[in-house]
């Protein structure tokens, strides 16, 4: 037997680093080649790392909830003399199908606790499909696509019980299950309470070309249902007079690039705006945890942005209540240069605390946006359009040709009720309405 460094592996390719989930070896313990040490997290997918060979764990060097760099130490092994060099060559990179690049989702992602609403068992059921629901469910990228791949749903996967901290399903929990032939695949469960039932309707969905949704099509679906599912929806609407923002912006965007070396857009005219009125109504930069509503310290707008594959992702603007319209340009230009050329890193789409859609850019003239969770509204902002509109003034009516927007703000009901929206919604557009067109650049 030798001590042996064990370091911190390589998870893929863009992996630098891992958060330490769980040690399931403990200092002094035996092992045996094969079993689990310890579970880490990346911003791509959780894993299970094994052992190199059988041998004995003499100290922990990291951890847990630890960021480690990949090839830093975590722990020392004593392994076998045969397979102990083993452990400076291993690669514990996923195989591809597991490993598959999951694109992170704004506001930590998958690693969150969904508390979901399940049924409970049957009691009258036989003893060998009775089951225990785990309410506290936590799916993990990897178990989420080992889900996938064998079509186990969540209310399947909250039947399965979790040997991992907490209860958290590991992929040997999942792998056990599929082994044992999925006991609880159909297990018979009723409602406490009665309500609506979705029916089982056979529909006919045409014939025609298939075109299979790749990972990120995935992630954005089921986002988006699970938003729709948990957040009771309201959209408010409303229009406003951009005719001074737009006229403004005409006779300055050149100066302005020529000034700040930065193209100047509706973009971050729009979030100065949003971060003004934030500031003004700041339960509208808030999420719900349970039964406690947390109103956010920083304004970090999100853009929603379409990628080049017809993908949507929301890089972050983050603290833009303290940029000034150089550094919101700054920041927006570049995050949307990442975006199409897909260089975005996990840092530039996390933190978001409220986001703005921009529906105008594809020539929409409003839009019901779906609210980017787990914050409790979102902006939408229409096409910009000349038409005439009937302008009171002191010495009398007159109609004029003004530069028109709708912005439509959908909302979550639960924490935000109409009062808040429409004050909100509208103090958005009176900033928008109130821009200076004598100011300096």
């Amino acid at each position: 037997m030798s001590k042996t460094e064990f370091r911190m592996p390589k998870m893929g390719e863009s992996i630098t680093e891992g958060t330490i989930l769980n040690w399931l070896v403990q200092e002094g313990d035996s092992f045996e080649e094969g079993d689990i040490l310890v579970e880490v997290a990346t911003d791509k997918v959780d894993n299970e790392v094994p052992a190199p060979s059988a041998g004995k764990m003499i100290a922990h060097k990291v951890s847990a909830k630890d960021v480690v760099p990949v090839g830093e130490t975590i722990a020392v092994l004593e392994l076998s003399e045969v397979s102990s060099s083993r452990v400076e060559k291993m690669d514990t990179t996923l195989p591809k199908e597991e490993n598959s690049s999951l694109p992170p989702t704004n506001d930590a992602g998958m690693r969150e606790r969904h508390k979901r609403e399940l049924v409970t068992p049957d009691k009258s059921a036989p003893a060998s499909k009775s089951f225990k629901v785990n309410e506290n469910l936590f799916i993990s990228p990897l178990v989420d696509a080992i889900a996938r791949k064998h079509h186990i749903s969540y209310e399947e996967l909250a039947r399965i019980s979790g040997t991992g901290k907490d209860g958290r399903l590991r992929k040997s929990d999942i792998t056990n299950y599929l082994t044992e032939g999925r006991p609880f695949q159909f297990a018979q469960v009723v409602p406490e309470v009665s309500g609506f039932q979705v029916p089982d309707l056979k529909f006919d969905k045409g014939t025609g070309k298939i075109v299979e949704m790749d990972r990120m099509r995935e992630m954005i679906a089921d986002h988006m249902v699970y938003s729709k599912h948990t957040s009771p929806h309201v959209t408010a609407y409303i229009e406003a007079d951009l005719t001074n923002m737009v006229a403004w912006r005409n006779n300055n965007k050149v100066k302005f690039q020529e000034k700040h070396g930065e193209k100047l857009t509706f973009t971050p005219l729009f979030i100065e705006a949003v971060a003004k009125a934030i500031k003004d109504f700041p339960m509208i930069n808030s999420s719900l945890d349970g039964k406690n509503i947390i109103v956010k310290d920083d304004i970090n707008i999100g853009m929603a942005t379409s990628l080049p594959s017809g993908n949507l992702i929301v890089p972050v603007v983050k603290n833009a209540d303290k940029k000034n319209l150089k550094e919101l340009a700054a920041s927006t230009n570049e995050l949307v240069g990442k975006s199409r050329s897909g260089t975005l890193k996990g840092d530039d789409m996390k933190g978001s605390t409220f986001t703005i859609s921009n529906v105008g850019t594809f020539g929409s003239l409003m839009g019901t946006p779906i609210i980017n969770q787990p914050e409790a509204a979102i902006l939408a902002t229409g096409i910009i359009k000349k038409r005439a509109e009937v302008m009171e003034k002191e010495e009398g009516d007159t109609i004029e040709i003004r530069s028109m927007m709708y912005l439509s703000l959908s909302f979550d009901h639960r924490i935000v009720d109409g009062f808040l929206a429409g004050s909100f919604l509208r103090r958005v557009g009176d900033y928008m309405e109130q821009f200076t067109v004598d100011r300096k650049i």
